[in-house]
């Protein structure tokens, strides 16, 4: 009998681990697709960062006048498209062209290009500024055609922001994702945000019990990045995305989390931008991984980061 028990445990500890492993296992979170190749925020950079192995996919999240959720790592459109060009007369006072001041069919007239003036040429091809719909069904439907399962790590940019525009993104990013399946903890989903007071809305008023990452920019380190910080994000949230110089000049934060069962998600590790620290990206990937212990980081060249790790693993 304490044979068989015995037994009965080891099987329930065995699929408990095997249930849990995607959450465990160190990941790769491709920053705005793999935008160290493609412009930023675009289905190719998705497919790109997808094909690269990526384990979750990042789009950041704002909103069109008319209420729709686009991917656009800002409020504003004049860095990644030709809005200035094509609707010169829509900028505001500041000088700037909000996507909430546009409809969805305006935004799709326009061409989304790279930031990055050594990167992908401006002008050398076509990309449009993509729904969090059509990013969904994109990776949803490589999952199905590769029998994969890529996850997605989407960004609520400003929510303070839009909520003063008469544009709650809440409620409208949380109906899309139960639309596609997205529910409960162990959903391939991280929400993330760096405004605390959303993240407890979307926990405690909303109901959704979704993975959430609580991002954390350099500025905020004295009040979030802190043990007493940390106490408090693990009231509402998975893990945190802390600015890579947080960890840099404190790597203890990362064990302050693990000790909270929070996750480390570090941002943002170029290849074309490695500090002088180290002598290669490799190095400095491996840093993060295996020398910090953090549990994912944003890339944006995740065929690198894919690689490393394919290598550790390969030792284990």
């Amino acid at each position: 009998m304490r044979n068989k028990r015995m037994c009965t445990n080891v099987f329930i500890a065995i699929v408990i681990a095997s249930s849990c492993a995607w959450a465990t296992d160190k990941i790769v979170i491709a920053h705005r697709g793999a935008s160290g190749y493609l412009p930023e925020h675009t289905l190719p950079a998705y497919a790109a960062a997808y094909a690269y192995g990526a384990d979750y996919i990042e789009p950041d999240c704002v909103m069109t006048r008319d209420g729709h959720l686009i991917a656009l790592h800002d409020i504003h459109l004049e860095a990644t498209t030709d809005v200035a060009e094509r609707f010169p007369d829509r900028k505001r006072g500041d000088g700037r062209w909000y996507a909430a001041d546009f409809t969805l069919a305006e935004i799709k007239t326009l061409q989304a290009r790279e930031r990055l003036p050594n990167r992908f040429p401006i002008g050398a091809s076509r990309f449009e500024v993509p729904t969090l719909r059509e990013v969904i069904e994109l990776i949803q439907g490589m999952n199905r055609s590769t029998g994969r399962d890529v996850g997605i790590y989407p960004e609520l940019k400003d929510p303070s922001w839009h909520r003063s525009q008469g544009l709650p993104m809440e409620e409208a990013m949380l109906a899309i994702l139960k639309q596609y399946g997205y529910e409960g903890p162990q959903a391939r989903i991280f929400i993330q945000c760096f405004e605390p007071a959303t993240l407890r809305r979307i926990r405690e008023e909303l109901k959704s019990d979704l993975p959430m990452i609580q991002l954390i920019a350099d500025s905020q380190k004295n009040s979030l990045a802190t043990e007493a910080g940390l106490d408090a994000i693990a009231q509402y949230a998975t893990g945190i995305g802390p600015d890579k110089r947080i960890v840099e000049e404190n790597p203890a934060v990362v064990q302050w989390a693990h000790a909270r069962g929070l996750k480390v998600h570090p941002y943002t590790l170029r290849k074309d931008t490695v500090p002088g620290k180290y002598d290669s990206f490799d190095a400095e990937l491996r840093q993060y991984y295996l020398e910090y212990d953090v549990d994912g980081v944003f890339v944006d060249h995740p065929d690198d980061a894919v690689r490393v790790l394919d290598a550790w693993r390969a030792t284990r």
